[in-house]
């Protein structure tokens, strides 16, 4: 069974690890949702996914055994989270249908700029100059790769930062959450929010999806649990501010489906934007683990 209790930061390089791997399937999951939007509406894209996140976790939190939500001294916390992620969720998707991907590629991802800032204010948490480093040098990178070409309508560009924003304050509510919650539990609460504010929304925006569609829906499902389980644990083991930086290797594996699926060959600008991305974040493993290594040896007798 999962710990419900980790106060302490147990290791930051499985944490950092295992939020990778989120942020692997995350890209996978982006690029269904973008391409089912183009014929169905956010709401039910997202009831369909969130039915089936809901009923995996909700049978393994059976099964498991574990504590109900509704007895969590942190409900309130899991209820704005969840929140914060659907407005994150809504906001994002819609605004696809009107922006480039440079453009959005580049105001979502002022989102882990915006964890340094909270982890500091809510998490109380010590970010030192690496890791400001490593985030500064990710979002540079991001700019790089992204290139944008012209400014976007007002609107969408509003929805955009705003996803970001709420993306970033729920990352912090994981961290903070995830020191008495477990992993499962933090997937249901979510999920429900989902299925209960989308699924208020079908009468006026279903439609029935063919073969294709489902299949696509389903596998979305799918890969959004297993996504989001790996990232949930990541926060288990790593502080916020450690992984804000990873959140950028997302980008690098958008880019990397992007050219096993449709072909996509990255400019020069792309791969530039990318060596950056992936080095700030090697920098920062690098020197998580030289930490490591110095508290062991001052541990030592």
């Amino acid at each position: 069974m999962l710990s419900h209790s980790n106060d302490r930061v147990s290791n930051p390089l499985v944490g950092i690890a295992l939020s990778c791997a989120g942020y692997s399937l995350f890209a996978i999951q982006d690029a269904v949702v973008k391409w089912l939007v183009a014929d169905y509406a956010v709401p039910q894209v997202l009831f369909v996914r969130s039915v089936i996140i809901f009923v995996v976790a909700g049978v393994l939190v059976r099964r498991l055994k574990h504590t109900s939500i509704l007895k969590s001294a942190h409900r309130n916390s899991l209820l704005l989270r969840a929140g914060l992620m659907l407005a994150a969720w809504m906001a994002f998707y819609s605004a696809a249908r009107h922006l480039g991907l440079a453009e959005i590629t580049t105001m979502y991802f002022s989102a882990p700029i915006i964890v340094i800032f909270l982890s500091i204010l809510v998490l109380k948490e010590n970010v030192g100059p690496m890791r400001w480093f490593a985030c500064i040098a990710g979002f540079v990178g991001v700019i790089l790769a992204a290139n944008p070409t012209h400014a976007p309508s007002l609107l969408p560009t509003i929805m955009v930062l705003f996803a970001g924003f709420c993306w970033a304050w729920s990352t912090v509510l994981v961290r903070l959450v995830s020191r008495s919650e477990s992993t499962l539990n933090q997937m249901l609460a979510t999920s429900a929010l989902f299925v209960i504010a989308c699924g208020v929304t079908l009468p006026w925006v279903w439609k029935t999806p063919d073969l294709a569609g489902w299949a696509l829906m389903l596998g979305l499902g799918v890969i959004s649990a297993l996504g989001q389980y790996l990232l949930y644990e990541g926060f288990r083991h790593a502080p916020a501010s450690t992984l804000a930086p990873i959140e950028y290797s997302g980008l690098v594996w958008a880019f990397l489906y992007g050219y096993l699926i449709w072909s996509e060959v990255p400019t020069a600008n792309v791969v530039g934007g990318a060596l950056v991305i992936v080095s700030s974040s090697l920098l920062l493993i690098w020197w998580e683990r030289r930490a490591i290594m110095a508290s062991r040896r001052v541990a030592a007798p």
